[in-house]
């Protein structure tokens, strides 16, 4: 167990035996509807260091039938141009699309302004009917600037997300899968099972093709094809590449075998009926 010792005041950590690939991390502080303060953002800072050493895939969700609310206004009002400065969102965000291994949002109810950032920065976001999801600082006399003002466009083109960031618009389940800001949507009793069959997916592959396509994806357009050339270049030496295509060749054959046998008996009966 990777968390086994820690006390987290704003995370709740759950790790199983039964699925050592993975970690599930909750944010939890439904009294204020799990709204982003600095201890929390400490608290992830703390998951990161961990995963970035010992890579998992993460699972990230709320508690009380909320994903996160936003940042904490009560601090956000008090930070002035040198807290802006520091980044203090922004960073977390940033290193958690960063981890080696993908991170899949589990989205319920409220996930808005800073809420709505941590999930733009996972690599899979599902969600509930009751999701709400946007950025309304322009609303509070801020911009998103903890990813949503350049993330966003990524992930659902221009027009959208300047409904979103400029507007204010807030997108409903419905509406979030339609511009593919989340793919899949599940009752609130079934969102977190459907996260695990997700990583189940994920876990299927082999890990280290997993991270190393992660980096490459993410990588700025101007290094491809040479760092795909490179990365490939690096599994095609690994012991899992030679393991995993000699086990599908051998179904494959196997799989042959059986339907030549199959054809073979079954012409031996044809000539039998002849005869």
């Amino acid at each position: 167990m990777l968390f086994l010792d820690s006390s987290f005041q704003t995370l709740l950590i759950d790790e199983s035996d039964d699925r050592p690939d993975r970690i599930h991390v909750r944010l939890n502080r439904p009294e204020v509807r799990n709204a982003i303060d600095q201890q929390m953002v400490d608290e992830l800072h703390e998951v990161c260091a961990v995963l970035e050493k010992t890579p998992r895939i993460m699972i990230l969700s709320g508690t009380a039938g909320v994903f996160a609310s936003g940042a904490d206004i009560a601090q956000l009002r008090e930070r002035r141009r040198e807290d802006a400065l520091m980044g203090i969102n922004s960073g977390i965000f940033v290193r958690i699309a960063q981890l080696p291994m993908p991170v899949i949002a589990a989205l319920d109810g409220y996930a808005l302004g800073g809420g709505a950032e941590l999930a733009y920065a996972a690599d899979f976001r599902i969600g509930t009917p009751t999701l709400k999801i946007g950025n309304p600082e322009t609303g509070l006399g801020i911009l998103a600037a903890a990813g949503a003002s350049w993330r966003l466009r990524e992930l659902v083109g221009e027009p959208v997300a300047k409904e979103i960031l400029l507007a204010g618009k807030v997108l409903g389940a419905e509406e979030a899968k339609a511009v593919h800001l989340i793919t899949e949507i599940h009752p609130s009793e079934d969102l977190l099972q459907a996260a695990h069959e997700l990583a189940d997916r994920i876990g299927l592959q082999d890990p280290l093709a997993v991270r190393i396509t992660k980096s490459v994806f993410h990588a700025p357009v101007e290094a491809h094809p040479v760092i795909d050339q490179l990365a490939q270049g690096i599994l095609f030496e690994s012991q899992a590449k030679f393991d995993r295509m000699q086990a599908f060749l051998d179904k494959n054959a196997a799989r042959k075998a059986a339907k030549a046998a199959a054809r073979a008996a079954q012409d031996q009966t044809q000539q039998e009926a002849r005869q």
